[in-house]
């Protein structure tokens, strides 16, 4: 039975993968850090609640199994790139690179279709940095998690999401939204799961396609 560390756990994948993991026999304990609580009463689940712009005082801490990653916020919600830079990169890789140098050996990321350093768009060359930086830490197995358009219950309201959302999915039916059609957190969150467990040693990156056939799950769900 494995221990999991959370990052990003009240997002739209972080809600459903804690669910998931609390329900997941082949896990003992969900070790969940944030700003607030989740509100959840659940004898596997421990929870911290932290500042991320103190890492000496929670890194320690993130000690375990596998180490999952859904942490993200939108331009809007940051309130600037530099904002959202610090919450999308800095924030991730220090949990990252907590994780690894306390041993944890799985790590698994919700990245972004086309994450590149050298992108041309600040979104997608962020992650990319991010995976880019990630690699050169000592996991003994890395995943990183490239779906299209995210959908489901979300706490706050994005309306570009939803117009993006309705527009993807016309383009699905007629065959042409390729790899940035949608799918529901709770795919993303048992892809991400699976991946944990299978934890093949390397690196590997699983694209949309690829994160349906890893959760089990056919594109229409």
């Amino acid at each position: 039975m494995k221990t999991a560390n959370v990052i990003g756990a009240t997002g739209l994948v972080g809600t459903q993968l804690v669910h998931l993991l609390l329900a997941d026999e082949r896990f003992e304990k969900v070790i969940v850090f944030g700003r607030s609580s989740l509100g959840i009463s659940n004898a596997k689940l421990e929870e911290h609640l932290i500042d991320f712009d103190t890492p000496e005082a929670w890194q320690h801490l993130v000690k375990g199994d596998v180490f999952f990653s859904t942490l993200g916020t939108t331009l809007k919600q940051a309130g600037g790139q530099n904002e959202q830079y610090k919450v999308d990169y800095l924030y991730q890789y220090q949990f990252a690179q907590a994780a690894s140098q306390n041993g944890v050996p799985v790590y698994v990321l919700v990245s972004s279709p086309s994450a590149s350093p050298d992108s041309v768009l600040f979104y997608t060359r962020m992650k990319g940095t991010l995976e880019r930086d990630v690699k050169k830490l000592p996991f003994s197995s890395i995943n990183f998690i490239q779906p299209g358009l995210l959908h489901g219950d979300r706490k706050d309201e994005r309306m570009g999401e939803e117009v993006g959302f309705k527009v993807l999915s016309f383009l699905d039916k007629v065959g042409i939204a390729g790899k940035y059609r949608p799918v529901h957190g709770k795919v993303v969150a048992q892809a991400m799961i699976n991946a944990g467990i299978a934890a093949q040693s390397g690196i590997h990156t699983y694209t949309l396609e690829e994160v349906f056939q890893l959760a089990g799950a056919n594109h229409s769900k």
